[in-house]
């Protein structure tokens, strides 16, 4: 997205679903760019759908990070070089979905004490719930929650241009994640005393 700097943080963003026609794909495009065009951060992008885990069948604990699965050291590398995260996730049934479920119980140390941004869409509950659910994993993890955008019928915010889908958010949306994005940058910067 952004020419790689020494001096900007590398910040992941990540889609969740893994199913066809997801919104999260489209949604994740909107915010890489409008993360890439503060000049802050590095971003790259990080898809749950192209990484394909298979459902944790490593032998190991997470925290040991002796991994034997080539799939698990490739995943490892890919999260343990970002410092900070944007997870764009759906609601299904009132939670978060398996396949981040899966992908976080995957690493441990990757993920431990690294600021995360909640991106959540859904129907009118605007994934909330999700990331109500979520949160005691990000905890468990050490991780911590500096922004959450919460993104209401999804449905209504995707329009098709040409034959790929785009997301156009909403003014109160786009307000939500430069605001979410200025918490994450104030989070990744040195403390003065």
């Amino acid at each position: 997205m952004t020419e790689p700097s020494t001096d900007r943080p590398l910040v992941q963003i990540l889609i969740a679903s893994t199913r066809p026609n997801r919104a999260g794909e489209p949604t994740a495009r909107w915010v890489a760019e409008q993360a890439a065009a503060g000049g802050v951060f590095d971003i790259e992008v990080v898809d749950l759908a192209e990484i394909d885990l298979p459902m944790l069948a490593e032998p190991g604990h997470p925290s040991e990070r002796r991994y034997q699965m080539p799939s698990t050291r490739a995943f490892s590398d890919v999260i343990d070089r970002a410092a900070a995260y944007v997870f764009v996730m759906p609601e299904y049934n009132h939670s978060y979905n398996a396949a981040l479920k899966n992908a976080l119980d995957h690493l441990f140390w990757e993920w431990r004490g690294k600021p995360v941004v909640l991106v959540s869409y859904g129907g009118v509950a605007a994934g909330a719930r999700a990331a109500t659910a979520l949160e005691p994993v990000l905890v468990a993890l050490q991780m911590h929650v500096v922004g959450f955008v919460p993104i209401p019928l999804i449905d209504q915010l995707l329009h098709l241009d040409g034959d790929r889908r785009v997301f156009r958010p909403t003014e109160p949306i786009e307000h939500s994640l430069t605001k979410a994005l200025d918490a994450l940058h104030r989070t990744m910067q040195p403390r003065t005393v």
